[in-house]
């Protein structure tokens, strides 16, 4: 129902998101989809790209007086860094002496995959679609995604849990004040609540740094106001947590996903591991006393806040290149370069915020339908009805 592609190269013209099933009657909040395109630009060590790029949502179709129509939407958000590429990566001309090949796969990236899979000499074209500039249309449709749901009583912020071997101090309240405290910045440095561990954290992207390396970390995702029942048992591809992991996993870096403390209760006992169940008369509602589960139960979420977590690897492209073999002659050589980051963790956790968005909008549609948000709201507020009277 609700479905989202994009098109673009990292050096391209411009990069396209298209959304389409988003109901008809979402009140478009346009500063606030480019406030999220700033806030994946932001972070302490990001690369010379995020001083050249200045990302606005431009709305080609499916947006009209500033309401969805139900009708697909374009938008388009173009590269400031395309005039430095308009030869090389031209469409209809030859690069020629313009040319800029990627003659020796990175390890750890799309390169050496990529070229072998479409027969291309050099990595250059694999390099353009595979790049993390990909995101930003991503976090384009997740604004919209998070638009709907904000109607329908669903907010989802994001905080960063780890950077190389530092964690947020354990003893941490995890706070929605902090969280949307967080997400209202204007000076973001590593994406985390607590200024002890961030500024751990800080120091170990400078060892990166100073060291001409990269460094990953884990984020942390969480969604509130999402009624029991979302998701499903019934099928394997119609579990809530499997697309919640599919989606994270699919960030570029992102090598493993987490739903609530999938990896810490693997080795705990079962009493330890489950949430206990109880009931508010008051409130007609049940209750947990933990939220180990990370808010989903058999596919379906169980009414606790949903928690999900991603784990960035560190990212391929190195200041000091590893060992790699040259596309022509098959020689040992070092890797290629290209401008790059030292640590994106806190743009991956905005990304990770885009993409369950993305996923609980379209999981929530498919629930309770609507051609119009009118209807949606109608239908959501039948099922809540249900829920209190069970």
């Amino acid at each position: 129902m609700l479905r989202f592609s994009t098109a673009g190269e990292s050096h391209g013209e411009a990069l396209i998101a298209l959304l389409s099933g988003l109901p008809a009657g979402v009140p478009i909040d346009f500063s606030f989809i480019d406030r999220e395109l700033w806030r994946r630009q932001q972070g302490y060590a990001r690369g010379g790209r995020m001083k050249i790029e200045r990302d606005h949502a431009h709305f080609l179709a499916g947006v009209r007086n500033g309401i969805s129509i139900g009708a697909p939407i374009a938008i388009q958000l173009r590269n400031n860094d395309w005039k430095n590429w308009e030869q090389t990566l031209s469409v209809e001309s030859p690069a020629g002496e313009t040319a800029r090949p990627v003659k020796s796969p990175r390890p750890g990236h799309a390169d050496l995959a990529g070229a072998i899979k479409y027969n291309f000499p050099e990595a250059r074209y694999i390099l353009e679609r595979a790049s993390a500039r990909e995101t930003t249309a991503r976090v384009a449709a997740g604004a919209l995604a998070k638009l709907l749901l904000r109607q329908l009583g669903i907010e989802i912020a994001s905080h960063v849990l780890a950077v190389g071997e530092a964690w947020l101090a354990p003893d941490t309240e995890v706070t929605w004040e902090a969280l949307r405290a967080l997400a209202a910045k204007d000076d973001v440095i590593l994406g985390c609540i607590d200024p002890a561990s961030e500024q751990r954290m800080k120091e170990q992207v400078d060892l990166a740094l100073r060291s001409g390396d990269s460094i990953g970390g884990v984020f942390e995702v969480r969604a509130q106001g999402l009624p029991p029942g979302i998701g499903s048992f019934a099928n394997w591809d119609e579990r809530l947590d499997a697309q919640l992991v599919q989606a994270l996993v699919s960030i570029q870096a992102v090598k493993a996903a987490e739903v609530g403390e999938g990896v810490s209760v693997a080795n705990a006992l079962g009493s330890r591991a489950q949430d206990p169940i109880g009931y508010q008369r008051q409130a007609r509602r049940f209750t947990r006393t933990s939220n180990h589960a990370g808010g989903i139960e058999g596919g379906m979420t169980n009414g606790e806040e949903v928690v999900v977590r991603g784990y960035l690897k560190p990212i391929s492209t190195l200041r000091r290149p590893l060992e790699s073999v040259s596309f022509e002659t098959r020689e040992p050589v070092k890797a290629a370069y290209e401008r790059s980051d030292v640590c994106v963790v806190p743009a991956a956790a905005v990304v990770g915020e885009a993409m369950v968005a993305l996923t609980l909008a379209r999981a929530a549609l498919e629930k309770f339908g609507g051609d119009s948000l009118a209807e949606t709201k109608r239908n959501l507020e039948a099922y809540w009805e249900q829920v209190r009277n069970f």
